[in-house]
């Protein structure tokens, strides 16, 4: 099937034809580095990285632009209230946000320019606006004009007058209550290191201009896809499309992406929410604290286990039926890897490992989930609908060892055969960015104390089944479950596992 996307402007689904044949750039609203970054942050990245490799797996030249916003009213504020730089705090939550998506493999952004590098481009967009008569200075604020775009409101189809939720704060005076502020005047109390030269006087940029000027100097002024979250369409990418629009006569952007927003018990992340109980679920939340909880493989898990356009739900228990999802590939991974005394993970995706599974029934299994998942990125990036795809490759690859009695009989065709569809399983993985790396191996005390504890358990239990003593034999594998222990009766013997 051809690739279709779900586009915000136009509140339909759409073939997906890029402006230049071959070629895409993608621009996706990146953090404000105020405050440490938390999972809302990362739903983003996460889904975007997803979305990129499946362009370049269907042949694309992508180019992805993530910005950092280092010049905010929030970051004054914060660096006052940390006794530091406004510029130093940034580096410092940049630099936390980076290594986070390190963990995540969110592996393909390939510029993240910065607003503090780019008030020239910022400022000539301004000027060009004034000039336009789109735009005007006000006591050394400069304000866009809402009553010069005719279409503004296109994308959250909101009429001038519902104008609400800025967050830029002004101090000159608007002609019209829904204009915003382009450019904002310094203030006395501010720090000189934010207060930039600009024909209006020393001053910084307002927040929708900075998206608008990194976006058209990377990817020109007409690009492919715009994302961000939904809590964005309004005002910060009405606005971006109003201030691009009227300053170079013609379309901003081609496809609008909106992801679903993060919630905690069902709640919307909000920033007024000031409750106790949201706060201190938002301060679990951030990727610090989540990614010393979790790996971060669970994490992206997660994220892609939901369609990108439906709200996430977090909670505890969220996480422990997705790491129970991730676990079905892990041991399939760890069971393949002991009969066949070979890794299925490689460092290099083979390509050749669909022509090299022998059997016909499995190879043509490797084949039908393989376009199933191809087939569900191709809709609108359904991220979920891919990893439904991995499951049932799973669970074939598990059935075909059952079929073909590999954990008694060493057949060494069938094990190759188990170990390229299970290889041919972690290629399609990568697709989306999971399988990455190897999952961690199950670690023991150094003398092996877990090990011999763990082995008189088993025996003690066994002895319990041949005595037909079953009720007995169940309390210990449940006590050892309630300790996230795992027991696996196999043919040739009981193994454990830790989660």
């Amino acid at each position: 099937m051809s690739l279709v996307v779900y586009n915000t402007l136009t509140r339909k689904k759409e073939p997906f034809e890029p402006i230049r044949p071959g070629k895409v750039g993608i621009y996706l609203c990146g953090p404000t580095v105020y405050k440490p970054s938390h999972i809302g942050h990362a739903v983003g990245p996460i889904i975007f990285d997803a979305i990129k490799r499946h362009l370049v797996f269907r042949g694309y030249e992508v180019t992805w632009v993530v910005n950092i916003t280092d010049v905010d009213d929030k970051l004054i504020v914060e660096a006052v209230k940390q006794n530091t730089t406004t510029f130093q705090l940034a580096e410092r939550i940049t630099g936390d946000y980076l290594a986070a998506m390190r963990v995540l493999h969110v592996d393909g952004i390939d510029i993240m320019p910065k607003a503090s590098e780019h008030i020239g481009d910022i400022m000539a967009i301004i000027q060009r606006l004034i000039d336009r008569g789109c735009a005007y200075a006000s006591k050394g604020d400069v304000y866009f004009d809402v009553t010069k775009d005719a279409d503004y409101g296109k994308l959250s189809n909101r009429r001038v007058d519902e104008q609400e939720g800025q967050r830029d704060l002004q101090s000159g005076e608007k002609r019209n209550a829904g204009d915003f502020a382009l450019w904002k005047a310094a203030k006395p109390e501010e720090p000189d290191e934010v207060k930039f030269d600009s024909p209006w006087g020393k001053g910084r940029p307002g927040w929708h201009i900075e998206c608008s000027a990194m976006a058209q100097r990377y990817l020109g002024e007409t690009f492919d896809i715009h994302g961000g979250g939904l809590d964005l369409i309004f005002p910060h990418h009405e606005n971006e499309i109003a201030q691009s629009e009227s300053a170079n006569g013609k379309p901003f952007v081609k496809y609008w992406l909106h992801n679903g927003l993060t919630r905690v018990n069902t709640k919307k992340i909000s920033k007024s929410d000031a409750s106790p109980e949201m706060q201190a679920a938002l301060a679990k939340m951030t990727l610090h604290n989540l990614l010393a909880e979790y790996p971060g493989e669970l994490v992206r898990f997660f994220v892609l286990s939901t369609h990108y356009r439906r709200p996430i739900e977090y909670s505890a228990e969220e996480f422990d039926s997705k790491k129970k999802g991730l676990d079905t590939f892990y041991r399939l991974f760890e069971r393949v890897e002991r009969l066949c005394k070979q890794s299925p993970y490689v460092s290099e995706p083979r390509g050749s490992a669909r022509a090299e599974v022998g059997s016909p029934s499995l190879a043509t299994v490797c084949e039908q989930y393989a376009k199933a998942l191809t087939d569900a990125m191709d809709d609108d990036f359904n991220t979920a609908g891919a990893i439904a795809a991995l499951f049932e490759l799973a669970t074939a690859v598990n059935r075909f060892i059952e079929d073909e009695r590999l954990e008694s009989e060493p057949r060494a065709s069938a094990r190759a055969d188990a170990l390229s569809a299970t290889t041919r399983l972690i290629e399609l993985g990568r697709l989306i960015g999971l399988f990455i790396d190897p999952p961690p191996k199950r670690t023991v005390s150094d003398d092996g104390v877990a090990d011999k504890a763990m082995n008189v358990l088993i025996q003690v239990r066994q002895h319990l089944r041949k005595k037909k003593d079953f009720e007995s034999a169940d309390i210990i594998r449940k006590l050892l479950t309630e300790q996230k222990i795992t027991l696996e009766d196999r043919p040739d013997g009981t193994v454990w596992r830790a989660e």
